[in-house]
């Protein structure tokens, strides 16, 4: 079992019963602790955003008809969370944010759990949008069946890309911090038999919280108790995975063409401008300087 606390985010891929199901899944643990120290996350907004980094990378190679395939997973609920976002990359790069980092809940009384689908909101949408084969975006959507994300994330598999599959999602925190984190989602492929479908769900019922299967055990273990009995194979190399955004110092100075000259004006007599990118919350404070190249071409070209 490798060390959570220190380890790197991975992704591992394998099939089982002779190739009719595909299994993806990864340990998101430093993305969602990243995620959660750059944000600056509740304890329950940790949970519904870090479940929803790991649904959108295993999205992302699930959809992704690329190397370089991007996946957007946005999430408006009736909660007092607001919305969320997560993109994620079949190269393995992770990033997302919520309308309301602060916005917390009491643990659920029913079994003292963190109550995510209370912070989400039970009534809403989650929609995803991808590039099709032309590369055109395009989005499908789905209304929340419980706000707990796995079971909303396999709904729109299973209803918009004709997909059944089983998604499992979890984060766990101790000590003020994300201890695991990581998601499972097994697809099943053309030629998959009933008995091959049913075994899969006795094994899902069978493995309980998914949250306590990652807290005791490495991905991989918690895999091959996804596919007991159905002849696992794991591909040989794990993915690497990061909290990455695609913002940089060029994009933010380029995004203040956006304000008239007016407008730059009074920033360079303020002392510059600074930029905040909601995606990862970098800040960016932009010079006076930079401000006074803004109508060069190659700045205009960033924007």
């Amino acid at each position: 079992m490798q060390d959570s606390q220190t380890s790197a985010s991975y992704i591992l891929r394998g099939t089982a019963a002779g190739n009719t199901l595909r299994v993806v899944a990864i340990d998101a643990t430093q993305i969602v602790e990243e995620a959660r120290v750059r944000h600056q996350l509740s304890k329950t907004a940790t949970a519904a955003l870090g479940r929803a980094l790991s649904a959108a990378a295993l999205l992302a190679i699930i959809l992704g008809k690329k190397v370089d395939s991007r996946v957007n997973l946005r999430v408006q609920g009736d909660g007092p969370l607001g919305w969320l976002v997560a993109e994620g990359s079949a190269e393995g790069w992770v990033r997302g944010y919520v309308r309301e980092p602060d916005a917390d809940l009491p643990l659920r009384v029913s079994d003292g759990k963190l109550d995510v689908s209370g912070l989400i909101g039970k009534t809403g949408e989650l929609a995803v949008t991808r590039l099709l084969d032309n590369a055109e975006p395009w989005t499908g959507s789905v209304e929340l069946v419980s706000g707990e994300l796995a079971e909303d994330v396999a709904y729109y598999l299973a209803s918009s890309e004709q997909i059944p599959s089983a998604v499992q999602l979890g984060v766990y925190e101790e000590g003020g911090r994300v201890a695991r984190a990581g998601g499972l989602i097994v697809q099943a492929m053309p030629g998959v038999s009933d008995e091959t479908l049913a075994a899969l769900e006795a094994n899902i019922k069978t493995m309980g919280s998914f949250t306590d299967n990652l807290r005791s055990a490495s991905l991989l273990e918690v895999m091959e108790r996804a596919t007991q009995g159905l002849d696992f194979v794991v591909a040989p190399q794990a993915q690497a995975a990061q909290f990455q955004c695609r913002c940089s110092r060029e994009r933010a100075v380029a995004s203040l063409t956006y304000f008239g000259m007016q407008e730059r004006q009074s920033m360079m007599e303020d002392g510059g401008q600074e930029v905040v990118c909601h995606w990862c919350n970098e800040h960016y404070q932009i010079t006076p300087g930079e401000i006074a190249t803004l109508d060069t071409p190659e700045v205009r070209a960033q924007a």
